[in-house]
C-alpha cells in the first residue's frame, strides 16, 4: 500500500484543508505516514505571513527528501500561490499547486513517480475562485472547521488577499452538514476557523450571527469556539448571543496588532483603539469570565518608540489574557514592504524588533497568569484531550484555563466538571481530584 505524509505550516484554517486532503488520499487507498518515516507521496502545506514560514517549508522539503529520497514532493498553499517560482527551483520539488488547484490535486497529477522538471500549476486568484469546503479530523478532541476564506482587507502588511483572494464562503446549510459530519465522527468541540470570518456569508445575505445561531442546534457537538475575529465585526449580537448560549464558549480571539492609532491608521486596519477597548469591555461586562486573547505585530514601520509604548501601555491597562506576538518582516508586494515611506519609513532594527517582541511576550506570560488565577478554586468544565504526555493529560476549560491532571484513559474525551487547584510551573492549572464530576 502507498503511503503518503502530511506536513502543515501556518493558521487552523491551513490545517483543516490538510486534514480534507488527508482523507482525499486515504480515501484512493493510500496509508498516511507520520512526517519524517519513508513515505512515496509527502505533501506540504505551505504559510507566507512570515519569512519564517518560507524558510521552514525549504527546510521540511529537505527532511522528507532524508527520510526517502524518491518520495514524491507536492508543494501547495498560500507560499506556493505567491512564490512558485521560489518553490520549484528547491531540489526535490515535485509539484506546485495553487489556491485554486490543491483541492484537484488527483486530476491534475496523473502519477506520483519523481521527474526532472518541476510541475507548476498555478493560477491567478480572482472573483470566480471557488470557496473549497474543509475540516480538520484528528485523533484529538476537537475540529477545526473552514467557513470562511479570503479577504477583503487591504492591511498593509498582509499577503493573504492576494493568496487567498476575495472573502467568500459556503451558504448555511452546507456548513451545517459538516458539522453534522463532524458530530459523527465523535468530536466535542468544533473551532469555527477561516481567514476574516466576520465577512462570513455576505454572497449569500447572510452574516456570521446567522451561522452561530444555526449551528447552536446541531446535535453532538458540546462546544463551539470562534478562532478569531476582526473587532470592527464583532457585534454586540455576537456578543449577547454568545454570552446566552450553552455551546458557544466564553472565549475570543480578537487581533489588535497595535495599540497606537497612528499605527493602526498606517497599518490601513479598519478600526482604532476607542472601538477595540470598547469592545473588551462590551464582552467583559456580559461575560466577567471570559477569555480574550489578542494579536499584535511588533516592528512595523510606523511604530517608533513612543508609538510602541503606546501599545504597551494599552495592553497593560485591558483585560485581555493572553497575546499572540508576531515580529514584523517585510513581504513581498505588500504596501509597507513595496512603498515604506507611505507608512513611516523603514522598520526598526531587527535586534530592536526582538527585543519589543521579548517584552510583549513576557507581558502575555504575565496577563495569562493573571487570567488563570483569577479563576483559581472555581469548578469549570474542562474537555479533556486523547493525549498523554509524560503521565499527565491536559485538556481546557470553557473560558480556555489550560488544566492537567494525571492521565487516565477513562477520561480520554470527556468532559468534566473540575475544580481548579494550583497553578504550577509549566504554566497550566492542576485538577484537584476532589473536584471531579463527569458530565459528559
Amino acid at each position: 500500500m502507498a503511503r503518503v505524509s502530511f506536513y502543515t505550516l501556518g493558521c487552523k484554517l491551513n490545517y483543516a484543508e490538510t486534514s480534507t486532503l488527508q482523507r482525499d488520499f486515504e480515501a484512493r487507498g493510500f496509508a498516511v505516514a507520520p512526517f519524517g518515516e519513508a513515505a512515496d507521496v509527502t505533501l506540504i502545506n505551505t504559510c507566507t505571513v512570515t519569512s519564517e514560514a518560507e524558510r521552514k517549508c525549504r527546510q521540511v522539503v529537505r527532511r522528507a527528501l532524508r527520510a526517502n529520497p524518491e518520495t514524491f514532493v507536492v508543494v501547495t498553499g498560500c507560499y506556493a500561490q505567491l512564490r512558485p517560482e521560489e518553490i520549484a527551483a528547491i531540489e526535490g520539488v515535485d509539484v506546485v499547486l495553487g489556491a485554486n488547484e490543491k483541492f484537484r490535486l488527483f486530476s491534475l497529477i496523473d502519477e506520483f513517480t519523481k521527474r526532472e522538471r518541476t510541475q507548476v500549476a498555478v493560477s491567478c486568484i480572482d472573483e470566480s475562485t471557488a470557496y473549497g469546503p474543509a475540516f480538520s479530523s484528528s485523533g484529538r478532541t476537537r475540529a477545526f472547521l473552514k467557513v470562511q476564506d479570503g479577504c477583503d482587507y487591504s492591511c498593509a502588511f498582509c499577503t493573504i488577499p492576494m493568496a487567498r483572494g476575495r472573502s467568500r464562503s459556503q451558504p448555511v446549510e452546507a456548513t451545517l452538514t459538516q458539522a453534522r459530519a463532524i458530530a459523527e465522527r465523535g468530536f466535542k468541540e468544533i473551532v469555527l476557523s477561516g481567514v476574516n470570518i466576520g465577512l462570513y456569508g455576505q454572497e449569500h445575505g447572510a452574516n456570521l450571527l446567522d451561522l452561530l445561531q444555526a449551528l447552536d442546534r446541531v446535535d453532538g457537538i458540546a462546544r463551539y469556539r470562534i478562532s478569531s475575529i476582526e473587532p470592527n465585526l464583532l457585534t454586540d449580537g455576537i456578543i449577547d448571543f454568545v454570552a446566552a448560549s450553552e455551546r458557544f464558549q466564553p472565549h475570543f480571539h480578537i487581533p489588535l496588532q497595535s495599540g497606537d492609532d497612528g499605527v493602526l491608521g498606517k497599518m490601513r486596519r479598519r478600526y482604532r483603539r476607542e472601538i477595540y477597548a470598547d469592545r473588551i469591555a462590551r464582552i467583559k461586562a456580559a461575560m466577567p469570565h471570559a477569555c480574550i486573547g489578542a494579536d499584535v505585530i511588533v516592528g512595523f514601520p510606523a511604530e517608533d518608540a513612543a508609538r510602541f509604548e503606546n501599545t504597551v501601555r494599552f495592553l497593560n491597562e485591558l483585560p485581555v489574557s493572553y497575546l499572540h506576538v508576531f515580529t514584523y518582516s517585510e513581504r513581498p508586494g505588500t504596501v509597507a514592504a513595496e512603498a515604506p515611506e507611505r507608512v513611516g519609513g523603514t522598520a526598526p532594527p531587527k535586534a530592536e524588533r526582538s527585543r519589543r517582541n521579548r517584552m510583549l511576550r513576557i507581558l502575555s506570560e504575565k496577563k495569562q497568569h493573571a487570567f488563570y488565577r483569577e479563576h483559581l478554586h472555581e469548578v469549570r468544565p474542562v474537555l479533556w484531550e486523547i493525549e498523554e504526555k509524560d503521565g499527565a493529560m491536559y485538556g481546557f476549560t470553557d473560558n480556555y484555563v489550560k488544566m492537567r491532571r494525571p492521565y487516565d484513559p477513562a477520561f480520554e474525551g470527556v468532559i468534566e466538571d473540575v475544580r481548579l487547584g494550583e497553578l504550577v510551573e509549566d504554566g497550566t492549572v492542576l485538577a484537584e481530584e476532589a473536584g471531579f464530576l463527569s458530565i459528559a
